[in-house]
């Protein structure tokens, strides 16, 4: 996942196939591919300024060119995978 402000991130194709999940007080709107299931971004309600986007999602990036990216637990601690 990456984040991008809500004016930074555009939608260049595939639209109509999304599909919309909320809960609780709507405020956070969570995609998904309505053909794959893929979940493709989210609206934060955290910070609904933003966008959280799965860059998987994203046509011609390799993921396997950026290497080991690394991620926290959300508290700020770094997560580490282990073999």
């Amino acid at each position: 996942m990456a984040t991008a402000r809500l004016t930074e991130l555009t939608i260049t194709r595939g639209e109509d196939q999304l599909s919309l999940y909320q809960w609780n007080t709507k405020i956070a709107k969570h995609y998904f591919c309505s053909v794959s299931g893929i979940y493709t971004h989210h609206q934060r309600r955290s910070a609904p300024d933003e966008y959280g986007f799965n860059v998987a999602c994203i046509e011609g990036i390799d993921l396997d060119a950026l290497g080991d990216i690394p991620m926290t637990d959300g508290q700020g601690l770094s997560v580490v995978e282990e073999d």
